[in-house]
């Protein structure tokens, strides 16, 4: 009897890249090797008046394209350093949100940092966004509004999670040592009576 090969899973991935001003996503679809977009876009802060209302708008905007595409799993970019800790602090908060929307829903979260999303998907860590979304036009096989470039970040770090999860040196790793990696995985997974 000839086995039928089995068709590849897909993989839902959405990557976000955080900010308190905009903050870009963008939602792919992984079966086996082959990558299509399914939806990308911003979400505009800057209309709300407090910090406050920002991070409420981040929590039910991911929350809610995590409910329209279930993703399988969150990529998002670390925050990078900066020389005004005040902007680090409110950056790492609307990261904190948006990691929180899925850690609500058990989906695991991977962070990567900037350099690490442009050098998987250009090749060069000091990419600027205009190459980035150059070459994810040349990866999808499809056009991408300029208006959106923080969007287009947020598919590259989708895309550069796809591309790490599946290297090599990625299976080797047992899912614990990922948790660590995680940074709140691994939080949540060690301090389970902390959460409520």
């Amino acid at each position: 009897m000839e086995k039928i090969p089995a068709h590849p899973a897909e993989k839902v991935i959405i990557g976000v890249d955080p900010g308190t001003q905009v903050m870009g996503y963008g939602v792919i679809s992984v079966k086996g090797q082959q990558i299509s977009l399914v939806q990308y876009g911003v979400i505009h802060l800057s209309k709300y008046s407090t910090h406050e209302l920002k991070l409420k708008k981040i929590f039910e905007r991911i929350s809610q394209l995590i409910d329209d595409y279930l993703p399988d799993e969150m990529a998002i970019e670390d925050p990078f350093y900066g020389k005004n800790p005040q902007s680090m602090l409110k950056l790492g908060r609307a990261q904190g949100v948006a990691m929180a929307a899925a850690l609500a829903r058990s989906i695991p979260i991977v962070e990567y940092a900037p350099k690490k999303v442009k050098q998987s998907v250009t090749g060069s860590g000091s990419a600027s966004k205009e190459q980035v979304a150059y070459m994810l036009e040349k990866i999808l096989k499809m056009e991408l509004s300029r208006e959106f470039m923080d969007a287009t970040d947020g598919i590259a770090i989708a895309i550069c999670h796809h591309y790490h999860a599946n290297s090599p040196a990625s299976a080797k790793t047992s899912n614990s040592s990922k948790a660590k990696k995680g940074g709140w995985g691994a939080f949540v997974s060690e301090n389970p009576e902390r959460i409520k």
